[in-house]
């Protein structure tokens, strides 16, 4: 049985232009997000109820969300195979992703090499690195949802389970 879809919600992001501020200047504290924890904004899911307090408190700029310039093509993937989206809700998503704005790393240079470092180091796909690279090379926790993922990269100690998040950039350490 597919997953239950959740609405698609047109929340923006109401920032301004420069990175780790809110609109009036304050600084706001970033953390990397990954697909897995993305997708739950749009189905439910376990632990779909952080991940969408993880979408608001970005949509209400008390956190920056951070992703690997591939992370929107991750997340319309996993919803097309997830058996819930078709054409025009995919679409609908794509537009959704791009309205919030997240800070986005291109995979080059040192993000890219670091990536290819930590896929080969900790045997995990270049996808998952590319997250767990920006959060290494940034000093960003990384959450996800995956937990083989999270057995796998134990040792980096800036993973953490998308169950860790309490809001507004805080982890309640396990």
């Amino acid at each position: 049985m597919p997953p239950r879809r959740l609405m698609v919600s047109g929340g923006r992001w109401k920032g301004g232009t420069a990175l780790l501020r809110s609109g009036d200047g304050v600084r706001v504290s970033a953390i990397v997000a990954d697909a897995s924890v993305i997708v739950k904004w749009f189905v439910e899911e376990e632990y779909s109820e952080r991940a969408l307090r993880l979408r608001d408190d970005h949509v209400e700029q008390r956190v920056r969300v951070v992703v690997p310039s591939v992370a929107a093509y991750e997340v319309l993937n996993a919803l097309r195979y997830s058996g819930s989206f078709g054409t025009e809700e995919l679409v609908e998503v794509s537009t959704a992703l791009d309205g919030y704005q997240f800070i986005e790393v291109g995979l080059s240079g040192r993000c890219a090499e670091e990536a290819v470092r930590i896929a080969l180091d900790y045997g995990v796909t270049v996808y998952d690195a590319a997250y767990l690279s920006i959060g290494k090379l940034r000093g960003l926790e990384v959450y996800t949802a995956d937990e083989e993922l999270l057995r796998k990269v134990k040792k980096l100690g800036f993973a953490r389970h998308l169950k860790e998040y309490e809001g507004g950039g805080q982890a309640r350490h396990a």
